[in-house]
């Protein structure tokens, strides 16, 4: 009777094993589409001045190219932008260089849950899909209208009368669908880092090397494309 027993097949604890093998399996593929999911860049800005593969947004023709990594809540890019702007766009005006505006979102945690950084590089995407030649004018109108750090920041509706005020076409949809905002995610993580492999805003390439600003356009700038 106990040899009989012993050869005696245990449904029970195959069946469990079965389950358990298949729990194992579906968290699994649960874990990887998770990690599939937040490494997705989401759908790509398709437009003549953005590249999808770097993220840049291109303003002008120029042989030399200047390319800034820039996140609207910062306030040392709103800085950047009143002490180098004037010179950017000159050399954009006589050809001189192309002129690259990569939207980042680094301070997302500065804007009370609201990821006010994120929420407006999307924002400049949707422009430059739209309405190409309003895209400075809206770089330079969301830095005239900059919130402090540690506020909610703008709203949607806000920042959509800005970029209709710079001359953008329709892009509410796209701003409250917040339709690039993964895409936005992925190229945060492109921003060339200094010496010391930190990574920040703003930060300013030319013809690919990252330099050092010190304030002086002329320094900075026009004596590395002259």
């Amino acid at each position: 009777m106990m040899a009989t027993a012993g050869r005696r097949t245990n449904w029970f604890a195959i069946w469990v094993s079965v389950a358990v093998v298949a729990v194992v399996v579906v968290v699994g593929v649960a874990v990887v589409l998770i990690n599939n999911a937040a490494s997705d860049p989401g759908p790509a800005p398709e437009a003549a001045i953005v590249n999808t593969e770097t993220g840049a947004i291109s303003v002008g023709e120029g042989p030399d190219v200047v390319a800034t990594y820039i996140d609207f809540m910062c306030p040392v890019c709103r800085q950047f932008e009143e002490v180098y702007a004037e010179t950017l766009n000159d050399l954009v005006a006589d050809a001189s260089i192309t002129l690259e505006y990569h939207p980042v979102a680094i301070l997302d945690r500065a804007s009370q849950g609201t990821q006010f950084s994120t929420r407006s590089a999307n924002a400049l995407y949707c422009v430059a899909v739209t309405s190409p030649e309003a895209v400075t004018p809206f770089v330079s109108a969301m830095y005239a209208n900059q919130p402090a750090e540690t506020t909610p920041g703008l709203t949607d509706e806000e920042i959509i009368a800005i970029a209709t005020d710079a001359g953008a076409g329709d892009v509410a949809a796209c701003i409250t669908e917040r339709r690039y905002d993964a895409f936005v995610t992925a190229q945060t993580t492109t921003i060339p880092e200094d010496a010391q492999g930190r990574a920040g805003t703003p930060t300013v390439t030319v013809n690919g090397e990252r330099i050092d600003l010190t304030g002086d356009p002329q320094a900075d700038i026009v004596d590395r494309v002259s």
